[in-house]
């Protein structure tokens, strides 16, 4: 073991909690900054993907703000501010809004999360980055059996 290197005994001691929320915030954060600098937020490609019928949308229909929040309820984050994200996607043309407030993605609003799902791979590799796919398949099984263990419900 080098210098300041935690031994696996030591490691294996500390709370899980603890890192995965570290990871969790780390991750969102990198996620989120590779995102600004393709010229989008998260919250904005949601948006895309929640209302094309190509993606989560089963039908395309448009949906409200409100609606649209309950749909992504499990990944919002408190300072994700939907109604904002939604009016810069009218002001660039990739949604529209009905007389009922109702958001629809327009066809450039189509081809924009096309494009802007391309990146994800690139995204995903940079995360990925010296971490064995089987390595990474046992720390998730690891993790969802703690959310069992814990009465929590592993979809």
């Amino acid at each position: 073991m080098t210098t300041g290197q935690i031994s696996d005994a030591d490691l294996a001691a500390q709370p899980a909690a603890y890192w995965t929320g570290v990871a969790y915030e780390a991750l969102i954060a990198f996620t989120r900054a590779r995102q600004a600098e393709l010229g989008f937020t998260q919250p904005q490609f949601w948006l895309l993907r929640n209302l094309s019928k190509n993606d989560i949308s089963p039908d395309g229909q448009g949906l409200t703000v409100p609606e649209l929040r309950q749909a992504m309820s499990s990944y919002l984050r408190p300072e994700d501010d939907l109604a904002a994200e939604a009016e810069v996607l009218v002001e660039r043309g990739w949604l529209s809004r009905d007389g009922e407030g109702r958001l629809w993605i327009t066809e450039a609003g189509e081809e924009a999360r096309t494009d802007l799902k391309r990146h994800a791979p690139e995204i995903r590799a940079r995360i990925h980055q010296g971490i064995d796919d089987a390595d990474y398949v046992t720390a998730l099984k690891v993790l969802q059996q703690m959310i069992r263990n814990t009465g929590g419900t592993v979809a």
